[in-house]
């Protein structure tokens, strides 16, 4: 699961540069400058959107050039051969004197980006391969060819060391042999190294052409919300919207988009009430994934359109994620990326269990041996560290930050704008008692994903242990509807219990207490709140079997936390905890006395 970055934000990152021009344009210019003009803009017209199909991003059109990003080096190279074959359909029938031919250059390269242009001498590299390009041609970078030489059938000449204008140090390039490309037409997308997904246009079923309106506003604004997530592939609009008003083959557009799913709807209005109804599909298989109606009244139209947007936006990445957790967990580790080894840690890690903590450690540590530039698998392996003094007691806090920290800062150095890395960071805090960056870190992962369940559910655990425990609920119901099958969803819960408990709303504490409790009876935390708040309201004889069965279910973990204050409590909090443990009969000498 390219973001939203704060305006004048800069971003450095590893991306796949193209850089293209028209071979001759100035002769052209100079023998008829109307038609030369005119014919170029005909050419941009379908070149240009072919740059997004492909999931890249025009940076700057200025003349006759074209500099474009991609996330996928794979994508860069598809894009540029599938110019390359369009350009010489087109040129087909034009006479040979006015034919215009693209000469297009790829690098990888470490650039900057403030959400305008980007910045380095990775384009720089790029625009000089572009330069001694033939015509029609196309001229990549050494790193590019060891990237997709494996993954692309294309025929390739080594053309040796290139001296290139303004480059320090030689560059060895390689030709795309574009002679031997297959026409366009029977080419399917390589599929990018993480999940990805088409948002089509929904379909607008109700005889009122105005909601048609509404319906693209709903897609347009799922497809923002779901660029939000780094671990996520989504197509741009543009290239959706080509599907607009057609009969389409779900298999047929994963083939020619190159994605693994699709999520397709439709919209009904009735009288002042409308009907959405959205359906995630794999691609390949035509399998539904996911699927959900939603009705609401439309006295104000904007709130029903960002309400469904949310909603539709923080579903659909989870059951993405479980879906590819389950595809990765059939697949051989020998022949799995960095991607699809941080999703099999996360099979094992999201169990909730020591042991398949454990397991998933040394998964998330291959993910790091494969890619040392990709953060979720260094953000993967500090979630096991902190897990272990946190859920399990079997490291101390302190010693569990130690390890998860260098971690944690490496994934938010690696990737800014990733939500999750900023998550862990703040998971670190927490064990460290820096609560104040621990919520200026989750204030950063909401602001930058606010859909992202983890990230706002979050946001109320750090409500609740700052004191403001009546904004907390609020939090972890957001993330409980935005992810209602979430394997933590018994944590938020809790956490919801204990904003209430600390608050001094003993019963609705026990409420929420006794139904995590009741549905995850393996989960060792809630016990003990349940002896504290059971004493607080008076029932004693209920308090102290509770406290038994607090310290029979898990001794190491019950312990740790009240022997000595856990580094995220304030001392008032843990002084109310500890009261109630002492009414329900924690024995002497089990914890620390209460402080003034």
């Amino acid at each position: 699961m390219v973001p939203s970055m704060a305006e004048g934000r800069a971003e450095r990152r590893l991306t796949a540069i193209l850089a293209a021009d028209i071979a001759g344009y100035s002769a052209l210019m100079g023998a008829d400058e109307a038609r030369t003009v005119r014919d170029l803009k005909g050419h941009q017209a379908v070149v240009l959107p072919m740059v997004g199909e492909f999931g890249g991003r025009i940076i700057d059109t200025a003349g006759d050039g074209i500099l474009a990003e991609f996330p996928s080096v794979v994508n860069a190279v598809n894009c540029a051969v599938a110019v390359q074959s369009k350009m010489a359909e087109r040129n087909a029938t034009i006479e040979p004197e006015r034919r215009m031919q693209y000469r297009i250059g790829i690098n990888i390269g470490d650039v900057v980006y403030d959400e305008v242009r980007i910045y380095g001498d990775g384009i720089n590299v790029a625009a000089r391969l572009e330069a001694i390009a033939e015509p029609g041609g196309i001229c990549i970078s050494s790193k590019v060819y060891e990237e997709v030489s494996g993954r692309i059938d294309l025929a390739y000449q080594d053309i040796g060391e290139q001296h290139l204008k303004n480059i320090p140090r030689p560059v060895r390039a390689y030709r795309i042999r574009v002679d031997r490309i297959a026409p366009a037409a029977t080419r399917t997308l390589t599929l990018p190294d993480k999940p990805s997904i088409a948002v089509l246009p929904f379909q607008n079923i109700s005889g009122d052409p105005e909601q048609e309106y509404f319906a693209d506003g709903v897609v347009d604004e799922i497809i923002t919300a779901l660029s939000r997530f780094r671990s996520l592939f989504v197509i741009a609009r543009n290239s959706t919207f080509a599907y607009k008003a057609r009969a389409v083959d779900v298999k047929e557009i994963g083939r020619q988009l190159g994605v693994r799913y699709a999520l397709e709807g439709s919209v009904r209005k009735a009288g002042n009430r409308i009907r959405i109804i959205g359906q995630l599909v794999e691609a390949e298989t035509g399998n539904h994934i996911w699927a959900e109606r939603y009705e609401r009244d439309l006295s104000d139209v904007f709130a029903v359109q960002d309400e469904i947007t949310q909603n539709v936006a923080s579903a659909i990445e989870p059951a993405m994620a479980q879906a590819e957790r389950q595809r990765v967990s059939r697949k051989p580790p020998s022949s799995m990326d960095a991607w699809e080894m941080y999703h099999r840690g996360l099979w094992h890690f999201l169990k909730q269990e020591f042991t398949e903590n454990e397991h998933s450690k040394p998964i998330f540590r291959r993910a790091i041996e494969l890619d040392q530039s990709f953060a979720p698998g260094y953000y993967g392996l500090a979630l096991t560290h902190i897990w272990d003094g946190w859920l399990y007691a079997s490291r101390p806090f302190q010693e569990a930050a130690k390890t998860a920290g260098p971690l944690a800062r490496r994934a938010v150095a690696l990737d800014d704008a990733d939500a999750t890395a900023h998550l862990a960071l703040s998971y670190v805090f927490a064990l460290e008692d820096e609560m104040k960056s621990c919520r200026a870190e989750i204030e950063r992962a909401v602001s930058l994903n606010p859909n992202h369940a983890w990230a706002m559910s979050w946001l109320g655990w750090v409500q609740c242990f700052t004191g403001h425990t009546s904004e907390a609920p609020i939090a972890f119901n957001k993330a409980m509807r935005a992810s209602p099958h979430d394997p933590l969803k018994w944590a938020w819960i809790h956490w919801s219990a204990i904003a209430t408990y600390l608050a001094g709303d003993y019963q609705t504490a026990l409420d929420g207490i006794e139904r995590v409790i009741r549905y995850y009876p393996d989960k060792a935390p809630p016990y003990r709140w349940r002896a504290a708040a059971l004493a607080q309201l008076g029932r004693i004889d209920e308090a102290k079997s509770a406290l038994q069965q607090a310290i029979e279910q898990s001794p190491t973990y019950f312990y740790a936390h009240v022997r000595q204050r856990p580094p995220w409590m304030r001392p008032q909090d843990f002084d109310s905890l500890l009261e109630g443990l002492y009414k329900a009969g924690l024995p002497d000498g089990s914890a620390p006395p209460l402080t003034n």
